[in-house]
């Protein structure tokens, strides 16, 4: 019996492939390159995303340092309100209105307000992530100087979706050049009840993206939270202070006079960029975009961190 080699053998006397034998190789190179590519594809995913969290943890350290630090130099006004010794309670502030004295405001914490609801991954009860966000305005002073530091993530924006934006009362064109506390504050409500002026004023920056959570709270010298006995936190006797009631656990603040907090937990988490980008194709504020954004929860950073604030005055505590 001849061998395959000489049934293959050209009128030549030639060796030979047979059509079966090359399309055998054709397959397995195929196969080879389509691997190949597989592995490659998810490389460069792999290295796309590590990427894009590398940029959200900085971007979002860098702001968590920023808000720290401005934090740390909060300063007493040392103006006086007559109404307001102990703990007073009032309305619930509404959105975009501020029900504060005419004395000057060291530190003011707005009402929250609520971004999305997300599905706990791995939770089957239908409990929901509360994603809320809140404004904040910081009393500093330089030399003799007094200054205003703002947060405030706008919620309404049709540009970017939550931006996070500074507010700095410093170099202000509305503002005089040695402004007082009060005139500090006034400026900053304007700006803030003006979402245009976000984008558009000289002393408000842009900051950061997808700040579907933003939650200060303050603490007194003895470590507890200050809610006047809303939510979870106890009564602790404060002068210069009002707290309003709870929307969703959290509570509106603001102290004037000599009143700071003896320490500042800060809570703020940052949706991955890749997720945003999808989410900016779809249309702003729809709800098409709200319900992606609600599933994203796997998505989100979560970052967190207790300031200490050195000009607290024991006596305000007492």
């Amino acid at each position: 019996m001849p061998n395959s080699l000489e049934l293959n053998r050209a009128p030549g006397g030639r060796a030979g492939f047979s059509l079966i034998e090359i399309l055998l190789v054709t397959v397995l190179l195929s196969l080879i390159m389509l691997a190949l590519m597989s592995v490659f594809n998810t490389t460069q995913n792999a290295f796309r995303a590590s990427i894009t969290q590398t940029d959200v943890l900085e971007g979002s350290r860098a702001t968590m340092d920023l808000l720290s630090g401005d934090l740390r130099q909060l300063y007493p006004s040392g103006g006086s309100n007559a109404f307001l010794n102990s703990f007073s309670v009032n309305a619930d502030l509404e959105p975009g209105y501020f029900n504060h004295p005419s004395a000057p405001l060291n530190f003011w914490v707005s009402d929250p307000g609520q971004t999305v609801a997300q599905s706990l991954i791995g939770v089957s009860n239908g409990q929901l992530r509360t994603n809320q966000v809140q404004s904040v305005f910081i009393l500093t002073r330089q030399n003799d100087i007094w200054r205003g530091v703002g947060y405030v993530v706008d919620t309404n924006s049709t540009k970017y979706i939550y931006p996070l934006y500074r507010y700095d009362s410093y170099g202000s064109p509305s503002l005089p050049a040695r402004p007082t506390p009060f005139q500090i504050f006034t400026n900053f409500s304007f700006v803030l009840n003006t979402p245009p002026n976000l984008d558009f004023s000289t002393n408000v920056n842009h900051l950061l993206d997808g700040v579907l959570h933003l939650i200060v709270r303050a603490y007194g010298t003895n470590g507890v939270w200050l809610t006047n006995g809303y939510g979870r936190g106890q009564s602790v006797v404060v002068r210069n202070a009002r707290f309003f009631p709870p929307a969703s656990g959290e509570v509106a603040m603001y102290m004037c006079s000599n009143t700071l907090p003896a320490s500042v937990e800060i809570q703020m988490a940052v949706m991955e960029d890749r997720s945003l980008q999808r989410a900016s194709s779809m249309p702003m504020n729809s709800v098409v975009q709200s319900n992606y954004l609600a599933q994203q929860v796997g998505k989100l950073h979560l970052f967190r961190q207790r300031v200490t604030i050195p000009n607290v005055d024991p006596a305000a505590y007492q």
